[in-house]
């Protein structure tokens, strides 16, 4: 239903101050097994995809720009090493951990829940000498905010335009700094308010430096917000109920009801789904049906006549570049991804992304051949690919990369195996095995500073 700018909601359920007493009184003890899990999962796969994205271009510049800007050494630059201040690293580290698209996403947040929020905890944390429990307990208070905001307004808020890492990932940022910082609702509230109006991040930037830059500016931004409300800065304390607020100027839909329901019971954490494949992930769905067509035995590439991707009509908004002539770009092209699968590539190797890579023949010509089509009420999470080939021969793949892992001893393993990939080059075997063992063990932590120097190469 279309909602007039300032009107007052459907419903007079207040959710600015629940969420900041969730989030301000959050306890490790109250965290579920699984969701403790996840987020130790979470934390070993952000520093993976952090490393591996160190160097990109992106990142070289923003700490040239950090270096020229100067700061107090308050928290370590993963990977690279030295100290800047406490926002420098919360925006390097986070624009670096989404420079790959490799990161985390959480489908009811239709975005990255752990890029912006662990990047600004683990600066925080390290320079107030926290411990294990403490960077847990406020990453997941962080993730249940974006959950949460998601369930209430993510649909619409993202059919508009906005970037849910940006936006929903600033107050998650917000909310595990506040955490951290030991705030009470009140000024837990107020450092929502500070989030909510620099919230930020446009998906007409996808395919180009500016999106994992969202994710860095979220960290950055969610914890300044922070800080300043523990000195008493002012702000809205119902940043998201009023009018021209959050919710009634960023969404057409808002269901204030779905941000508090189950609050403390019932938990998005463990709903994170990880990547295994470096691109976007309404790509994923069809890359997987690709797969599976190019291992049918009576697949023929060279027989290939057209092939139809059918997927969400939201994914035409969000990863749909027909003909990307760089890296960068060729992570948001169904087209390209598709033809990665059905060549027989290296879906989840980095190299398919280079922009070098972007121009190989064999892609390049079932590229040429795709055909996108969105079909109504499909999740973005679905796809199908149908393959005609000049013998007359069908060959059809569906495929849905929604279901979270239930197995997470599984899952662990796997994301090992990810993260062992992309930082054994850059660590060695011997520093990769460490980080993973100080990730287990990250709990009983007393400091973070062991394991954030042991991602130092």
């Amino acid at each position: 239903m279309q909602r007039t700018a300032g009107a007052r909601h459907d419903s007079d359920v207040a959710i600015t101050r629940p969420l900041a007493e969730f989030a301000s009184t959050l306890r490790y003890e109250d965290i579920p097994a699984d969701a403790l899990a996840v987020a130790r999962h979470c934390l070993l796969d952000v520093i993976g995809v952090t490393l591996a994205g160190m160097d990109e271009p992106l990142v070289t510049m923003l700490r040239e720009q950090v270096a020229e800007d100067g700061g107090n050494p308050q928290a370590t630059l993963i990977g690279h090493g030295g100290k800047v201040s406490t926002g420098q690293a919360a925006l390097v580290n986070g624009s670096a951990a989404h420079a790959l698209d490799f990161d985390d996403v959480l489908g009811v947040m239709t975005g990255h829940p752990t890029v912006p929020v662990m990047p600004a905890a683990l600066a925080l944390g390290e320079w107030k000498g926290l411990d294990g429990k403490a960077l847990l307990t406020a990453f997941v208070a962080g993730v249940e905010i974006e959950g949460r905001l998601g369930a209430s307004m993510g649909d619409s808020h993202y059919a508009r335009g906005w970037h849910a890492t940006g936006t929903f990932g600033t107050f998650g940022a917000a909310a595990a700094c506040a955490r951290m910082l030991g705030l009470d609702p009140a000024a837990t509230a107020r450092a929502l308010g500070i989030a909510g109006t620099s919230a930020a991040g446009l998906k007409s930037m996808f395919g180009t430096m500016c999106k994992p830059l969202h994710a860095g500016r979220a960290a950055e931004n969610g914890l300044r917000a922070a800080r300043l409300a523990a000195r008493g800065f002012t702000t809205r304390e119902d940043v998201l109920d009023c009018a021209q607020g959050f919710a009634d100027t960023q969404a057409d839909e808002f269901r204030p009801q779905a941000a508090i329901e189950g609050l403390g019971t019932r938990w998005h954490t463990p709903d994170v789904l990880f990547k295994y494949h470096p691109a976007c992930y309404g790509t994923h769905a069809p890359i997987e049906a690709a797969r599976a067509i190019r291992a049918n035995p009576a697949f023929d590439p060279a027989k290939v006549e057209r092939v139809e991707v059918r997927v969400a009509p939201s994914c035409l908004k969000m990863c749909n570049i027909p003909n990307p002539t760089t890296g960068l770009e060729a992570k948001f092209s169904l087209r390209y991804t598709v033809g990665l699968g059905l060549a027989g590539q290296a879906t989840g190797g980095l190299e398919s992304y280079f922009d070098e890579s972007v121009g190989r023949e064999e892609v390049r010509r079932l590229l040429e051949l795709c055909r996108v089509e969105s079909v109504d009420d499909q999740k973005f999470t679905m796809a199908e690919v149908v393959v005609h080939q000049k013998d007359g021969l069908v060959l059809r793949e569906r495929r849905d990369v929604g279901e979270p892992m239930r197995d997470l001893s599984g899952q662990w393993a796997k994301l090992r195996t990810k993260f062992e990939a992309l930082t054994g080059p850059i660590l060695g075997e011997k520093r990769a095995a460490e980080v993973v063992s100080l990730v287990e063990g990250i709990d009983g932590a007393a400091k973070l500073d062991p394991l954030l120097a042991a991602t130092v190469r």
